[in-house]
């Protein structure tokens, strides 16, 4: 006798959408949690990509993701949803800090070429 297999039935994004914001509001006493699950999400071949803004979200989602997936698999009848995070580069991060007055002058004057041309007519000294 064969035995059945369980079937894994299609779901929509929106069905995706609103299964995972149900889950999202039973963590809602999470504060932090809450705020990691609120964040958008891509759907790729039934693994579901969270966009996470900073490691601890990563390290938070690794704790409850299969928690999650055992949630959304059970709620949409599909046992082949995965949960991952990938997180999100911040452009702060790659932005240099300006210490002394020459290098926030040197980081105007790329974004106005004028103020060089301002600088020597008047014959300043970015150096005080």
């Amino acid at each position: 006798m064969p035995v059945n297999k369980p079937v894994d039935e299609p779901f929509t994004p929106e069905q995706l959408r609103t299964a995972w914001l149900e889950y999202a509001e039973q963590r809602k006493k999470f504060q932090a949690e809450y705020q990691m699950l609120t964040q958008p999400f891509e759907i790729r071949n039934n693994v579901i990509v969270v966009s996470l803004l900073s490691p601890i979200h990563d390290t938070m989602l690794n704790n409850i993701k299969s928690e999650i997936a055992s949630f959304l698999r059970d709620k949409l009848r599909n046992n082949t949803i995965q949960v991952k995070g990938e997180l999100q580069a911040s452009s702060d991060d790659t932005r240099k800090v300006m210490y002394t007055p020459r290098e926030k002058f040197e980081y105007l004057m790329e974004k106005n070429p004028m103020l060089k041309e301002l600088r020597d007519r008047l014959g300043l000294d970015t150096d005080y």
